[in-house]
């Protein structure tokens, strides 16, 4: 049981920090009439990409979306044509060979790339300080108003997370396609800072009011 008056505050922290993360998409097409030769393009070429990926600086890479499909006559079901593509994503945390690993990739024939999506890891220490500070601005706030009565806070009665979380990763998308001239020109990316929000919802016990 609550012994005094209660306090409730709502106490929030904004941040804007630095990525930690980037994630790009490398896909390789292939397209003929004949089916087996569609896959083994497809196979070379999504082989290729795996040369290239084969980098340091690459934290973490995953195969996904392969497809393979007919191309048809509007009328009928004649197949005049057979297309392939497999989309691998890429995730990095060394941002300083980014922009020339994209294009080394986007130079690969029938290659394409894209992305940078930049984030936060799921587990950033940019969330912790964002929900202490949260903390320290309810306690502020609860100060204030216990100050304004002739009052002081004098217990915690409750905390609760409102789970507002970060805000969802900023992105940003350039596209590359196969046709870069035989000396890759060099690319500069500037990381998106993001934006990481956190709420918390706060009753405090205060001592007796003095009104006047």
């Amino acid at each position: 049981m609550v012994d005094g008056p209660v306090v409730a505050v709502r106490g929030e922290a904004y941040r804007e920090v630095p990525p930690e993360l980037a994630r790009f998409t490398v896909t390789a097409s292939a397209r003929d009439r004949d089916r087996e030769a569609t896959l083994t393009r497809l196979a070379e070429r999504a082989a290729a990409v795996r040369v290239l990926l084969d980098d340091p600086l690459i934290d973490r890479r995953e195969t996904g979306d392969l497809r393979v499909r007919p191309e048809t006559r509007r009328s009928g079901e004649r197949v005049v044509a057979w297309h392939g593509s497999v989309v691998t994503t890429v995730t990095v945390t060394d941002f300083t060979a980014l922009g020339e690993l994209m294009l080394r990739l986007a130079d690969q024939d029938q290659v394409e790339v894209a992305g940078p999506w930049w984030s936060l890891r799921p587990d950033s220490p940019a969330r912790r300080e964002a929900r202490h500070a949260a903390i320290t601005d309810a306690l502020h706030r609860a100060r204030e108003y216990a100050e304004a009565l002739g009052a002081q806070v004098t217990a915690l009665v409750e905390l609760a997370d409102e789970g507002a979380g970060a805000q969802p990763m900023m992105m940003t998308r350039a596209a590359f396609d196969g046709g870069l001239p035989e000396s890759t020109p060099a690319l500069e990316l500037d990381p998106q800072p993001q934006p990481v929000h956190a709420s918390v919802l706060a009753r405090f016990v205060i001592s007796e009011p003095v009104l006047s």
